[in-house]
Protein backbone atom coordinates (compact mmCIF):
# COMPACT_ATOMS: atom_id res chain seq x y z
CA UNK A 1 0.00 0.00 0.00
CA UNK A 2 1.44 3.88 -0.98
CA UNK A 3 2.60 5.26 2.11
CA UNK A 4 1.08 8.30 0.71
CA UNK A 5 -1.28 10.61 3.52
CA UNK A 6 -4.30 11.04 0.96
CA UNK A 7 -6.20 14.20 1.55
CA UNK A 8 -8.86 12.56 -0.96
CA UNK A 9 -9.19 9.43 -2.91
CA UNK A 10 -10.93 8.89 -6.28
CA UNK A 11 -12.70 5.55 -6.71
CA UNK A 12 -13.64 4.40 -9.74
CA UNK A 13 -15.13 0.79 -10.68
CA UNK A 14 -14.61 -0.80 -14.14
CA UNK A 15 -16.80 -3.80 -15.51
CA UNK A 16 -15.96 -5.11 -18.90
CA UNK A 17 -12.95 -3.86 -19.44
CA UNK A 18 -13.13 -1.64 -22.70
CA UNK A 19 -16.53 -2.89 -23.52
CA UNK A 20 -17.40 -2.17 -20.45
CA UNK A 21 -18.26 0.41 -17.81
CA UNK A 22 -16.88 2.87 -15.26
CA UNK A 23 -18.61 4.05 -12.59
CA UNK A 24 -17.87 6.52 -9.87
CA UNK A 25 -18.22 5.54 -5.95
CA UNK A 26 -20.22 8.70 -5.84
CA UNK A 27 -22.47 8.09 -9.06
CA UNK A 28 -21.73 11.05 -10.49
CA UNK A 29 -19.13 9.59 -13.44
CA UNK A 30 -20.75 7.27 -14.90
CA UNK A 31 -20.51 5.81 -18.58
CA UNK A 32 -20.14 3.02 -21.09
CA UNK A 33 -16.93 2.68 -22.39
CA UNK A 34 -16.53 1.43 -25.87
CA UNK A 35 -13.01 0.83 -27.70
CA UNK A 36 -12.87 3.42 -30.39
CA UNK A 37 -12.64 2.50 -34.25
CA UNK A 38 -8.96 3.28 -34.47
CA UNK A 39 -7.95 0.82 -32.45
CA UNK A 40 -10.41 -2.14 -33.68
CA UNK A 41 -13.08 -1.41 -32.45
CA UNK A 42 -16.73 -0.76 -32.81
CA UNK A 43 -16.23 2.77 -31.87
CA UNK A 44 -19.55 4.36 -30.75
CA UNK A 45 -21.84 6.13 -28.01
CA UNK A 46 -19.34 5.83 -25.18
CA UNK A 47 -15.67 6.88 -23.60
CA UNK A 48 -12.45 5.44 -23.24
CA UNK A 49 -10.17 5.25 -21.11
CA UNK A 50 -7.81 7.88 -23.24
CA UNK A 51 -10.46 9.93 -22.82
CA UNK A 52 -10.88 10.21 -19.54
CA UNK A 53 -6.90 10.33 -18.92
CA UNK A 54 -7.00 13.03 -21.11
CA UNK A 55 -9.71 15.34 -18.99
CA UNK A 56 -7.95 14.34 -16.09
CA UNK A 57 -4.63 15.28 -16.92
CA UNK A 58 -6.01 18.61 -18.85
CA UNK A 59 -8.27 19.66 -15.45
CA UNK A 60 -5.23 18.82 -12.67
CA UNK A 61 -2.52 20.63 -15.43
CA UNK A 62 -4.79 23.49 -16.00
CA UNK A 63 -5.26 24.22 -11.77
CA UNK A 64 -1.41 24.10 -11.44
CA UNK A 65 -0.72 26.21 -13.88
CA UNK A 66 -3.58 28.80 -12.20
CA UNK A 67 -1.50 27.83 -8.71
CA UNK A 68 1.50 29.15 -10.44
CA UNK A 69 0.61 32.14 -11.99
CA UNK A 70 -1.05 33.20 -9.10
CA UNK A 71 2.50 32.82 -6.96
CA UNK A 72 4.10 34.40 -9.78
CA UNK A 73 1.35 37.34 -9.72
CA UNK A 74 0.51 36.71 -13.09
CA UNK A 75 -3.18 37.36 -13.98
CA UNK A 76 -4.48 34.64 -16.28
CA UNK A 77 -7.49 35.06 -18.55
CA UNK A 78 -9.53 32.76 -20.88
CA UNK A 79 -6.80 30.12 -20.29
CA UNK A 80 -7.86 26.80 -22.37
CA UNK A 81 -5.82 23.46 -22.09
CA UNK A 82 -6.44 20.74 -24.51
CA UNK A 83 -5.19 17.63 -23.37
CA UNK A 84 -4.40 14.87 -26.17
CA UNK A 85 -3.56 11.21 -25.12
CA UNK A 86 -2.24 9.32 -28.08
CA UNK A 87 -1.88 5.68 -27.99
CA UNK A 88 0.41 3.53 -29.86
CA UNK A 89 2.14 0.13 -30.41
CA UNK A 90 5.14 -0.08 -28.19
CA UNK A 91 7.86 -1.95 -30.27
CA UNK A 92 9.76 -3.28 -27.44
CA UNK A 93 7.33 -5.11 -26.52
CA UNK A 94 4.60 -5.64 -29.17
CA UNK A 95 1.60 -4.08 -26.54
CA UNK A 96 0.85 -0.07 -26.84
CA UNK A 97 2.04 2.83 -25.26
CA UNK A 98 0.81 6.87 -24.21
CA UNK A 99 2.15 9.77 -25.29
CA UNK A 100 0.82 13.24 -24.16
CA UNK A 101 0.47 16.67 -26.03
CA UNK A 102 -0.91 19.76 -23.74
CA UNK A 103 -1.81 22.32 -25.64
CA UNK A 104 -1.84 25.38 -23.82
CA UNK A 105 -3.55 28.89 -24.57
CA UNK A 106 -2.56 31.91 -22.54
CA UNK A 107 -3.99 34.59 -24.33
CA UNK A 108 -2.25 38.29 -23.40
CA UNK A 109 1.18 36.48 -22.18
CA UNK A 110 3.92 37.10 -23.75
CA UNK A 111 5.32 33.44 -25.75
CA UNK A 112 8.75 33.20 -23.21
CA UNK A 113 6.71 33.91 -19.76
CA UNK A 114 4.14 31.69 -21.40
CA UNK A 115 6.55 29.04 -21.64
CA UNK A 116 8.07 29.28 -18.22
CA UNK A 117 4.52 29.19 -16.80
CA UNK A 118 3.57 26.33 -18.58
CA UNK A 119 7.27 24.51 -17.56
CA UNK A 120 7.09 25.31 -14.06
CA UNK A 121 3.47 24.21 -13.93
CA UNK A 122 4.50 20.28 -15.82
CA UNK A 123 7.16 20.77 -12.92
CA UNK A 124 4.18 20.99 -10.24
CA UNK A 125 1.16 19.20 -11.41
CA UNK A 126 0.42 15.57 -9.69
CA UNK A 127 -0.24 14.26 -13.20
CA UNK A 128 2.87 15.61 -14.85
CA UNK A 129 4.74 14.43 -11.47
CA UNK A 130 3.42 10.73 -12.33
CA UNK A 131 3.70 9.98 -15.72
CA UNK A 132 7.26 11.81 -15.95
CA UNK A 133 10.04 9.87 -17.21
CA UNK A 134 7.19 7.04 -18.10
CA UNK A 135 5.78 8.75 -20.76
CA UNK A 136 6.64 11.31 -23.47
CA UNK A 137 4.88 15.24 -22.80
CA UNK A 138 5.04 18.30 -25.06
CA UNK A 139 3.66 21.33 -23.74
CA UNK A 140 2.73 23.06 -26.83
CA UNK A 141 1.74 26.55 -26.54
CA UNK A 142 -0.34 27.72 -29.13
Amino acid sequence: MTTLKALYTATATVKGGREGSVESSDGVLKHDLKMPKELGGPGGNGTNPEQLFAAGYGACYESALANIARKEGVKLQDVTVTSNVLIGKDESDGGFKLGVRLDISLPGIERSQAEDLAKKAHEFCPYSKATRGNIDVELNIV
